[in-house]
């Protein structure tokens, strides 16, 4: 059963699955890299914030901004995620299945911010 408008979302839901394999990935990251597991959990839980208070507005422009804010998150976490390979702290898995789901909610957010610019 959905309660707020955000949980019938299929981008919130990838968000959400998205934030449990950024938390995996943060508990795996070797000691000396706080910056880059506080950097991702934040960039993480942001797509997924942006998405439900996009949700929640009533204003084309202010679900616009919060859309576009969830994407920046979202590449963000994709940059994170970069340099985690290249410092091969990150296990290629990990690194496919993140950008998988990252290209997912962004190509989302975009066909969403799309819709609501013609409305």
């Amino acid at each position: 059963m959905h309660y707020f408008d955000h949980e019938k979302l299929d981008v919130y839901q990838a968000a959400i699955e998205f934030v449990v394999l950024a938390n995996t990935v943060i508990e795996n990251l070797p000691r000396g890299r706080a910056y880059l597991a506080d950097q991702l959990q934040r960039a993480a839980a942001s797509i997924l914030l942006n998405i439900a208070e996009g949700a929640g507005e009533y204003s084309i422009n202010e679900k616009l901004r919060f859309y576009r804010m969830a994407k920046r998150s979202a590449t963000e976490c994709a940059g994170i995620f970069d340099i985690c390979q290249r410092l091969q702290i990150i296990t290629e898995p990990y690194h496919l299945k993140g950008r998988e789901f990252l290209t997912r909610i962004v190509a989302m957010l975009i066909k969403m911010a799309k819709a609501l610019d013609k409305s």
